[in-house]
């Protein structure tokens, strides 16, 4: 198994094709989730159900190779899961309500609201650029949501926007409890540790509040949920988070701009969900303010 570690190893001296790769698998995860046409809490307990045969070997692979994680980045880990079972969600339910493709550009939202939470529990300092892009992107959000127009895709957009945001905000509160495990904690045992606790999260959330979970889906439902799983929580995720520490910060951040961009591009020729004029302007803000804020220079 310490070949598999290897050949990842290989892979990560391309870079930048390799992040690339990654951030277009995660763009289809929302047009699986979308095709497969299961609850909430169907879609977010079988995604990580399906990913962990897949990261339990590479799991085993890292801990030979790396030692294992400590307790305490394990339960932090486990923590964290929640919250991306929450983000995953709530998510889900904003594909229904507003979108794919546009779904996955309001949840970039989460790059302004994780530097605000490190600020408000850690008093990290608050860049200018930040600050003077934060309007931006809220202007971008309301647009992007279509709440002052009739006629836009989705069949609550309005609904689809609030949940969308509530997704980037439990996104952002996982990104910021994974900081806590330190920069130290074996990648995959983490996200190993991540993924079995959101599947148990999702399935006590989606049987509790969100529409149930089918334990049976099908075998088409069934089919796209893997899809998810294999291109998005598991190829996806490990192309970025093997290739982003290699890369400078502009341009990783550029590269990751391909998840939401792409997604917008499935939705449209895929599904028919092509946003109106003020919609695609809003898209632009959130997306030219999401670069601008990830590749800016550290905080003063």
């Amino acid at each position: 198994m310490l070949n598999v570690v290897r050949g990842f190893t290989a892979i990560t001296q391309r870079p930048v094709p390799v992040a690339a790769a990654g951030a277009l698998g995660v763009s289809t995860s929302g047009l699986f989730v979308a095709l497969s046409s299961t609850s909430p809490g169907t879609a977010s307990f079988f995604r990580c159900v399906f990913a962990l045969p897949l990261l339990v070997p590479l799991a085993i692979a890292e801990r030979r190779h790396r030692g294992a994680p400590t307790a305490r980045q394990h339960a932090w880990a486990a923590a964290a899961g929640v919250l991306f079972a929450a983000d995953a969600l709530l998510w889900t339910q904003a594909i229904y309500e507003v979108g794919v493709g546009l779904s996955a550009v309001l949840v970039n939202t989460q790059v302004v609201m994780v530097p605000l939470l490190a600020r408000l529990i850690d008093r990290e300092p608050l860049s200018t650029r930040f600050v003077a892009l934060l309007p931006v992107v809220m202007l971008g959000t309301v647009l992007t949501g279509g709440v002052f127009e009739s006629g836009v895709a989705g069949t609550a957009p309005v609904a689809g926007t609030i949940h969308s945001a509530l997704a980037a905000l439990c996104y952002s509160a996982f990104l910021f409890l994974l900081r806590r495990g330190g920069p130290d904690q074996p990648p995959v045992q983490s996200y190993v540790t991540i993924i079995g606790s959101a599947a148990c999260a999702a399935l006590t959330g989606g049987a509790l509040w969100w529409g149930g979970v089918t334990l049976t889906p099908g075998w088409g439902p069934a089919g796209w949920l893997a899809l998810t799983a294999i291109c998005g929580q598991v190829l996806g995720w490990l192309l970025v988070a093997l290739s982003s520490p290699l890369l400078r910060v502009e341009v990783s951040s550029a590269l990751l701009l391909l998840t939401p961009v792409g997604a917008l591009l499935l939705a449209a020729v895929c599904l028919g969900q092509v946003p109106s004029v003020w919609q695609a302007i809003g898209c632009v803000l959130i997306l030219a303010s999401a670069y601008r804020i990830t590749a800016q220079a550290p905080a003063t």
